[in-house]
């Protein structure tokens, strides 16, 4: 019958069959090893190291995943503290070494300045004679004086704030 519509012998068309045949069961036993080796795969893989099995290893990865979230926030209020204490501590310094006497040498003497972030703080002049040593701070707000500065305290000031 296949004969007169295709022109077809029939012969050849069993022999296809058969080889299509062949071939889906050659197909189908490499997917059934296949499959039995993923099968292996996934029990191992399910297991775990020293019968520990996944779930509880998840488990586990999640906890630390919320300590270190937990550890990290404490760690920014740390910082967020830090930062605000850091505002009013001397962040701010300059030295100035100074003969304040003709006589006297080795630059004995001394104006530091010390200020914070906001350009307060203070000058302490410490200066060296042979009768002895005469100690005047002065009080910085913004980074001005309401009592006169001396040259040298001027230019502690000046290092301080960062123009020099």
């Amino acid at each position: 019958m296949i004969e007169k519509y295709l022109g077809i012998s029939s012969d050849y068309v069993i022999i296809g069959l058969a080889g299509l045949v062949l071939l889906t069961m050659i197909l189908l036993i490499v997917f059934i090893v296949q499959m039995a080796k993923l099968k292996k795969r996934y029990k191992i893989f399910m297991q775990g190291n020293d019968a520990k099995s996944l779930e509880d290893t998840l488990v586990y990865r999640l906890e630390q995943v919320d300590e270190l979230i937990e550890a990290n926030a404490s760690n920014e209020r740390n910082i967020d503290m830090i930062f605000k204490n850091m505002k009013d501590c001397f962040q701010k310094i300059g030295l100035v070494k100074y003969d304040a006497f003709n006589e006297m040498g080795g630059k004995l003497s001394f104006s530091l300045c010390l200020l914070n972030e906001k350009n307060n703080g203070f000058i302490i002049n410490a200066m060296h004679s042979r009768e002895g040593c005469y100690t005047y701070v002065k009080e910085i707000i913004d980074g001005n004086s309401i009592i006169q500065l001396a040259d040298e305290e001027e230019q502690a000031l000046q290092q301080a704030i960062g123009g020099i």
